[in-house]
């Protein structure tokens, strides 16, 4: 059966696809921000990746000074209006938070959107590009690496320009975060906020293609590289070509770019994955209104999303079939089943986690008319390997200092991230440790 865009009512749709938490009141934000203890050496700041002053920026907004709190988040993070919607903060400073073991810790997560909210609404610039230097610096890729290397390089006074392959800039934070965690307008506005810098943008320039890097070597005196992954891998089963399989983050894209009522879904979707990604892309086609089953071929404990995002999909209505492997896809045209074997857990492998070995003669098939892929997304190793960059399993190898093997080349963001987890907040982190190192190198230091 061909895939039809959703039944839902317009009216319930758009309520499906509003931001989860709502933005405190002013009266919420203070009272909330009257809670913090106010820790001396506190322990949220310590798991921030990019160390926010915590307690700096909650107590300027129990003092109703908001653009002081906005301008603490921001200079450790100039991305922090998107980090306050999407980091994983009960992972991170929420997680650490002194009262979380006898009481609720603080909503260190919406505080900070409060904060940022109050500047992106105004259109307040908290900070102003540095006094020029004259030096360059080329960023390829408008990620949240890139733009906070390109806005931390800006500020010192660098001249910076991001080349971009999309149409639009932000990375994942426009194309791949689903619109009921982030609006793709938050993204943009914080696109602009880069601009409003003097950061040049453009779009539509595939580098190694549109220009060269010989050009890009001649006219500026570092690079730093955020470019992100690709796409989803193929799952390389039969029937993978059929209408209905689509790629999960491409899924995602749509809800972030396209009407809602014109996607495409079915009534009964499988979603193969169990990361942050498939999560996203299941929840939408529930709220879309399908039946949506994960599929993974380990159990819970293996899961690489966190705890409190399979919390969320389960609260959503969402079956999980964990122990299950897809062997192949039914259909003729369209979709219309998948075929599983069930599975069981062997020794450890190179990730570290048990095995997962088919148990023979196990094989069913779940019935089914979309199959969203979630698998991970493949490495783009072309500039590096044109750039003759040093890699490791993929991912572009870097120093401390987020440098590549070419010492005129950095990189952070998902495309260094071997170990550890791929997120925002470390991305933004990795553009301001290159940034600082791109500064100190052109002005002459080590």
């Amino acid at each position: 059966m061909a895939l039809n865009p959703s039944t839902l009512e317009p009216q319930v749709l758009r309520q499906n696809f509003h931001e989860i938490l709502p933005a405190l009141t002013s009266r919420e934000a203070v009272i909330e921000a009257t809670r913090c203890l106010f820790c001396y050496d506190a322990p949220c700041t310590h798991a921030c990746p990019t160390h926010i002053d915590i307690p700096r920026f909650i107590k300027k907004i129990s003092t109703q000074n908001n653009l002081g709190a906005a301008k603490t988040i921001l200079e450790s993070n100039f991305l922090g209006s998107t980090c306050a919607r999407v980091c994983p903060v009960e992972e991170l400073c929420e997680g650490a938070c002194v009262l979380g073991s006898d009481h609720k810790p603080i909503e260190i997560g919406r505080l900070q959107r409060y904060a940022t909210d109050h500047v992106m609404d105004k259109k307040i610039d908290v900070f102003k590009a540095g006094k020029p230097t004259a030096k360059k610096v080329a960023v390829i890729g408008a990620g949240p690496a890139g733009l906070s290397c390109a806005a931390e390089l800006a500020k010192l006074g660098h001249t910076v320009t991001i080349f971009e392959k999309k149409p639009l800039a932000g990375g994942l934070s426009t194309y791949g975060i689903v619109v009921f965690r982030e609006p793709v307008e938050v993204s943009l506005a914080e696109v602009e906020m880069v601009k409003r810098l003097g950061v040049t943008i453009k779009n539509n320039v595939t580098v190694g293609t549109d220009i060269s890097f010989d050009e890009l070597n001649s006219s500026y005196e570092a690079v730093f590289l955020g470019t992100g992954l690709g796409n989803v891998p193929n799952l390389e089963i039969p029937g993978e070509n059929l209408e209905g399989v689509v790629d999960g983050i491409e899924f995602i894209t749509q809800t972030k770019t396209d009407d809602l009522s014109s996607i495409k879904v079915g009534q009964k979707v499988a979603v193969i994955g169990a990361g942050n990604t498939a999560i996203d892309a299941a929840t939408i086609a529930r709220r879309l209104g399908a039946h949506v089953t994960m599929i993974y071929r380990r159990t819970k404990t293996e899961m690489t999303a966190y705890d409190f995002e399979y919390d969320f999909a389960k609260l959503e209505g969402i079956e999980y079939r964990f122990l299950t492997a897809p062997v192949s896809i039914k259909g003729s045209i369209f979709v219309e089943g998948l075929e599983c074997q069930t599975m069981q857990l062997g020794a450890p492998d190179a990730s570290g986690r048990p095995r997962p070995e088919p148990i023979p003669n196990s094989n069913f098939t779940l019935e089914c008319d979309m199959v969203i892929k979630a698998i991970g997304q493949e490495k783009q190793t072309n500039l590096a390997s044109q750039l003759g960059l040093t890699l490791e399993k993929g991912y572009i190898v870097v120093n401390h200092q987020n440098q590549t093997s070419n010492p005129r080349v950095y990189a952070g963001g998902d495309c260094v991230r071997l170990k550890g987890d791929a997120s925002t907040v470390m991305a933004v982190q990795d553009g301001k440790i290159a940034a600082k190192s791109i500064h100190s190198s052109l002005e002459g230091g080590n």
